[in-house]
């Protein structure tokens, strides 16, 4: 799988651009920070998912006097070509089509662009809370299995519902709340469990990619450790049943896979709370290209990588090792210096003032 063109309109900070990256290797987009060169990185990714990866609402990727944003995308999936083609428009729904015909489901889209994303932003997934780790998790699922999109839907609907039922009643049940509640219960216990099954399996998969890459990135033989903990033990339903008076008192859901932890840690220490930033940084990086690799792996089709600003907090010598950790197949990356000399052959694409202004190709 790999990007041939990418051409945008009214995307944010660009009129108009186009860009035509290596297929094959890499393709690294240069320039100062503001210049708009992650903004290419965020439309592929648009493309590909739906969303920006930078977490901005629809009304940020509409350049400013423009009512809608255009991109338009060549890719090539086992030999054969696809267009994308995406209106972002202020105030209406976006519409995407695959080849002409609508897409009207996420999942459509995987069999002709998937992509993997880093971004400096990413050490909130070591530093920051519970949530964000949960998310990684689930993000991950739905990019390898579309299907389980629909279970982590299903999961945040129940969640919704029966919190609004535990505010409804403010701790007074009658026959017909509690027979409304055990419904509520049966179905987060079923669906609940079955998320938190499939997390479990994902962190045991990455474990040893995470724990490999790490090392390679650090220089140092520090093991790394994933491990998934749930919120509750026993069945879910039963814990359920023994936390409602709590549940009823709080008018919150106390446990369930809304309340698990995906545990980081390394050399025995969490990595929230007693690892350094540089240290951080680079949990972040071997998750990422974790997932990538376990995507590649599963796959005649690995998904593009793309890589934000991605030397700005390493070291020369983590610089050079992310370099040698980097896949084959298509890479874009970005940086608002010369990558490093170990990059080799690469195509460069000159980013200035919202402007692709060159491209070409350095040793």
């Amino acid at each position: 799988m790999s990007l041939s063109s990418l051409w945008l309109r009214d995307f944010r900070c660009f009129e108009e651009a186009r860009v035509e990256p290596d297929p094959t290797g890499l393709t690294v987009l240069r320039g100062i920070n503001g210049s708009g060169k992650t903004t290419v990185l965020e439309a592929i990714g648009w493309l590909a998912t739906g969303r920006s990866f930078r977490g901005a609402a629809r009304e940020m990727l509409v350049r400013t006097a423009s009512d809608r944003a255009i991109l338009r995308a060549e890719s090539t999936v086992a030999g054969r070509p696809a267009l994308i083609e995406a209106e972002v428009p202020l105030g209406r729904a976006n519409r995407v089509l695959v080849n002409r015909q609508v897409v009207r489901r996420r999942a459509d889209m995987a069999g002709v662009l998937q992509v993997s994303v880093f971004s400096p932003g990413d050490r909130r997934l070591v530093e920051g809370g519970p949530s964000e780790r949960r998310g990684y998790l689930d993000e991950v699922l739905e990019e390898r299995h579309p299907r389980l999109e629909a279970l982590v839907g299903e999961v945040e609907q129940i969640l919704r519902q029966r919190a609004a039922l535990l505010r409804q009643v403010g701790g007074r049940l009658d026959q017909g709340a509690i027979a409304t509640l055990d419904i509520w219960d049966s179905r987060l216990a079923a669906s609940g469990t079955a998320l938190a099954d499939e997390r479990e399996e994902l962190s045991r998969e990455l474990q040893p990619l995470v724990a490999q890459a790490y090392v390679r990135l650090a220089g140092r033989d520090e093991p790394v450790e994933l491990t998934y903990r749930r919120s509750w033990s026993g069945e879910l339903y039963d814990a359920l049943s023994a936390a409602r008076d709590q549940d009823l008192r709080r008018q919150i859901t106390t446990i369930g896979p809304h309340r698990d932890e995906l545990d980081i840690l390394l050399d025995g220490r969490s990595t929230r709370t007693h690892a350094s930033q540089g240290e951080q940084r680079c949990v972040a990086l071997a998750l990422r290209l974790a997932t990538h690799e376990l995507r590649r792996e599963e796959s005649s089709e690995p998904p593009v990588l793309l890589l934000d600003d991605v030397f700005s907090e390493l070291d020369p010598y983590r610089s050079a090792a992310l370099v040698e950790l980097l896949p084959k197949g298509q890479v874009l990356l970005t940086t608002a210096v010369d990558p490093p000399p170990a990059v080799g052959n690469h195509q460069v694409v000159e980013v200035s003032d919202g402007a692709l202004v060159s491209q070409g190709t350095r040793p």
